[in-house]
């Protein structure tokens, strides 16, 4: 079978890394929230991600000044709203109020947890070097809550230009990893 060319602008969808997260932050007393796809493991113990938030987001200048924030997962049954929270500037409008956000304190950043996520990680910004370059900041987690009554959750993955995958089925093969 013969390959086609694919644009480079293309080559994000191919590698769209993990699913839909919201990031919460919170300055001065005023919470903010985005959405985010851009994100990967870089470490285990102690667990460090990676994540990229383009300089024109609001978040990112909250993130540099703070250097905390909260990773929130979202599931299928919050797809809607996760995708209308990424579509609006938190410099313009309090997102939280307009999207009905329900949140409660984190126990080690002044970032809000989101209520209805399936999962929530607070983390503490450990290295910028590559934020003014290329958007990326490096992130510790400190602390990780997971919702245990959730116990196979469907997270979406964005595939651009509005096309999310759902996760579905499971399987298992043979690994050496834990």
């Amino acid at each position: 079978m013969k390959k086609k060319m694919l644009p480079l602008s293309q080559v994000y969808k191919l590698l769209e890394p993990g699913p839909v997260t919201m990031v919460t932050t919170c300055f001065k007393g005023k919470a903010n929230v985005m959405t985010m796809s851009w994100h990967m493991m870089v470490d285990f113990e102690p667990p460090i991600l990676a994540c990229v938030i383009s300089d024109q987001n609001f978040t990112f200048d909250i993130l540099k000044k703070t250097k905390e924030c909260v990773i929130n997962i979202p599931t299928l049954e919050s797809a809607k709203k996760a995708v209308e929270v990424g579509n609006v500037s938190g410099g313009k409008i309090d997102k939280f109020e307009k999207f009905h956000l329900a949140q409660e304190a984190a126990s080690q950043v002044s970032a809000p947890l989101l209520s209805d996520c399936y999962a929530n990680l607070e983390c503490k910004v450990i290295d910028m070097k590559m934020a003014e370059k290329y958007n990326i900041f490096i992130l510790e987690v400190v602390k990780a809550w997971v919702r245990p009554s959730k116990k196979r959750p469907r997270t979406i993955h964005h595939c651009g230009k509005g096309v999310f995958v759902v996760d579905g089925e499971t399987i298992k093969l043979p690994s050496k990893m834990k």
